[in-house]
């Protein structure tokens, strides 16, 4: 996995390495299985460690574009009951109102050896991520999507793209936006 705006070069081995260990930081400070977990990071690999390490811990994923105005990432926080909040030591300055707990990944001192990691309770039907749309009728909604619609996202669309594990990637969306899955 390569991030070229931030120079980072992170092997599958490290990618899974880093996740496992957030997954348990997340665990240790209280996420129980299906709970909603903000995430709030700039474009860099740190999306995919928030998402796998919130996924192997049994949560559900909340995206924050940070780009978004502080008042709808403060709607969303509430909304959501965030109580958990990966992103990095700037945003959480610059954040420090969600009253969630806030993991800094650029803060995170990853052990040398990997960690036992207990895999949590997790099914087709359990919620992956919940995303909140423009609102653009009033408030945003926050519209929730589990492991089996994504699932079946890339099983409807293998005959368009022919999915591989060859297969490169951009990330042209924000990641709070629904697109990026498939990105």
């Amino acid at each position: 996995l390569s991030m070229l705006s931030h120079r980072r070069h992170y092997t599958y081995g490290e990618l899974s390495h880093r996740s496992d260990y957030l997954a348990r930081l997340l665990i240790i400070n209280g996420l129980n299985s299906g709970d909603f977990v903000g995430l709030m990071v700039p474009r860099s690999a740190d999306i995919i460690i928030g998402i796998l390490g919130i996924l192997k811990a049994g949560g559900v994923y909340v995206p924050l574009d940070a780009a978004s105005p502080a008042e709808r990432l403060l709607f969303i926080a509430e909304d959501a009951e965030l109580k958990l909040l990966v992103t990095t030591s700037v945003l959480a300055m610059q954040h420090h109102d969600f009253g969630a707990i806030m993991l800094k990944l650029d803060e995170l001192d990853y052990p040398e050896q990997g960690i036992q990691l207990e895999v949590s309770q997790v099914n087709p039907s359990s919620n992956a991520y919940m995303i909140y749309t423009s609102g653009t009728t009033g408030k945003p909604k926050g519209v929730m999507v589990r492991h089996q619609n994504v699932a079946r996202l890339f099983t409807a669309t293998d005959h368009w793209f022919h999915f591989s594990d060859k297969d490169v990637w951009t990330l042209f969306h924000s990641y709070a936006f629904d697109f990026s899955v498939w990105e």
